[in-house]
């Protein structure tokens, strides 16, 4: 077949591959290095032209790289500061150590062990975002955790990358120029770059954004440009591209950029999996499958472990960190682009790479099951979980944040918009009203409006004992999710509370269900406005 026609296959396979993905709720990041692996020699033998893909997927990771530096917020890290420093360095610390060991008494050679082990510690990003937002926890309290450790991951491997490219530049050839003429050429680089974000970026994307087909281009002839740049100084395409992305981080239209690159970086991406699922040698793979369950047994079972005891200490639930940390039993695209930055240094061989796929395969598709029924898992595991856990977790407890905590009538779970023109309402008809929400955003906005909140997440059942529900009348949901108001309908009726249970209804079928299940009475907020439910609760209440 020509190339044009391998190409076509492959993707065709890669449809097909990932639409069984997609029904199995796997990554497709799975699927792509299975075709790779099929389509390969020791397979179905389709593809024989590697430069080409190869080519592609070094630009996929160019704009991969792009993107993360693109969407580094920092934001984010300083408003979490502690918990993500804290959790994000205690892990990476605690896997590296406790990994480099495991891999040397496996018999690993000691810079391959050093390898493997720093590839262990970083979680993909890309598949934790999809699998909170599928779930609608990215804006949860332990899904912000999350993506604040991970951000932290994220400047940890660029960091990584870059002590390789010193440690040994071009293979271990001579490097491209002496050390002292390379630190000040990039301190003159770094120089340039800061003058170009503060007074000519901003400025050029202004007159791009005219133009989306424009703008679009221009980022990423601006990533490239800084990764062949960073390429001929003698360090990693990787390295300029992240700096390029983070260049423009500040500016107002990041966000325009980042939406519009995403499905080219996906679609590139396919290509570096397909390459690296062509390259893999399954002389090395058959004898490295037992060391590959016992570190993907390590990462499943380790990396959570260490953030759950760090969380705890911290005086979080041990739900919230038993959710956060799920989200680091995997390893991620960027250990294996890890990896294979180290076979182009001369760093170690395709054992290594065969080692860190193998761990990767298990890894992601184990955790990604593991994220998906993270509840059920909580449920059957929490009776152990509570030396996780401070006597008093004093950053999740109603009654720490405000004395009023302790004397309410009624409870809103649900601080979104409508419920907080809800407790409003309520609050103008005489009640005492606490909200509850799990995303912090949200209580920010509450308690900016002056409404009396507390942090607590519905599907949490041992929460209700931090609530003032002895004296509260009414428990009020106005959470969309219909499973969610059905836990913690169950939670309420397993508990002492005897007030009356509203909980809400978003689609259509959800208001039956939640009468059945035996909520007093349903709140249908697309067709009643809050000022009516509220007269009507103020009602219902009044005769309790």
């Amino acid at each position: 077949m020509s190339l044009f026609q391998e190409v076509a296959v492959l993707l065709a396979l890669s449809a097909v591959v990932g639409g069984v993905a997609v029904k199995l709720r796997q990554p497709l990041i799975i699927a792509y290095i299975l075709v790779g692996i099929l389509a390969g020699p020791a397979v179905l033998g389709l593809s024989s032209e590697n430069e080409p893909l190869k080519l592609f997927a070094e630009i996929g990771i160019t704009v991969l790289l792009f993107v993360v530096g693109l969407k580094l917020d920092m934001r984010l890290v300083r408003t979490l500061g502690p918990v993500a420093l804290a959790t994000g360095l205690g892990q990476l610390t605690f896997t590296v150590v406790f990994g480099y060991g495991l891999c040397y008494l496996l018999g690993l050679e000691w810079m391959t062990a050093l390898y493997v082990s720093v590839a262990l510690t970083f979680s993909s990003t890309i598949i934790i975002v999809k699998l909170l937002s599928d779930k609608g926890e990215i804006d949860s309290l332990h899904g912000r955790i999350a993506m604040g450790f991970l951000i932290v991951q994220d400047i940890a491997v660029v960091l990584a990358m870059l002590g390789l490219n010193l440690y040994q530049p071009s293979n271990g050839e001579a490097p491209v120029m002496p050390p002292l003429l390379l630190a000040a050429t990039l301190l003159g680089f770094g120089v340039l770059l800061y003058l170009l974000m503060r007074f000519a970026l901003p400025r050029l994307l202004d007159i791009m954004a005219s133009s989306p087909e424009l703008l679009m281009l221009m980022a990423i002839a601006w990533g490239i440009l800084l990764a062949a740049g960073a390429d001929s100084l003698g360090l990693s395409k990787e390295i300029g591209a992240f700096v390029a992305g983070f260049s423009l981080a500040s500016t107002p239209l990041r966000e325009a950029v980042a939406s519009r690159l995403t499905s080219l970086r996906d679609f590139l991406l396919l290509f570096f999996f397909l390459h690296l699922g062509l390259q893999l040698d399954f002389a090395h793979i058959h004898g490295q499958i037992g060391s590959a369950l016992i570190l993907s047994a390590f990462v499943l079972i380790g990396n959570p472990l260490i953030v759950m005891a760090i969380m705890g200490w911290m005086g979080y639930r041990k739900r919230t960190g038993f959710m956060a940390g799920l989200t680091v039993a995997q390893i991620s695209e960027f250990s294996i682009i890890f990896v294979a930055m180290g076979i182009g240094l001369g760093h170690v061989g395709q054992d290594a790479l065969g080692l860190t796929t193998l761990v990767g395969l298990i890894t992601i598709t184990l955790s990604t099951y593991m994220i998906l029924y993270s509840q059920p898992l909580f449920d059957r595991l929490a009776p152990w979980l509570g030396i996780f856990e401070r006597h008093i977790p004093h950053r999740e407890n109603a009654n720490d944040s405000d004395p009023q905590n302790s004397h309410a009538d009624v409870v809103v779970y649900g601080m979104g918009r409508y419920g907080r023109q809800l407790a409003h309402q309520l609050e103008a008809g005489g009640l005492r009203v606490l909200g509850v929400d799990f995303d912090p955003g949200a209580l920010s906005d509450a308690r900016n409006e002056g409404l009396n909140v507390c942090y607590g997440d519905a599907e949490d059942s041992d929460f209700l004992e931090h609530l003032p529900l002895n004296k509260a009348k009414a428990m009020i949901s106005t959470i969309p999710q219909r499973e969610v108001n059905a836990i913690l309908l169950r939670a309420l009726r397993a508990s002492t509370f005897k007030g009356k249970v509203t909980l809400s209804a978003f689609r259509a079928g959800d208001a039956e269900a939640l009468e059945n299940a035996g909520a007093a009475s349903v709140l249908r907020p697309h067709s009643d406005a809050a000022e009516t439910a509220a007269r009507r609760l103020l009602g219902e209440i009044g005769k309790a």
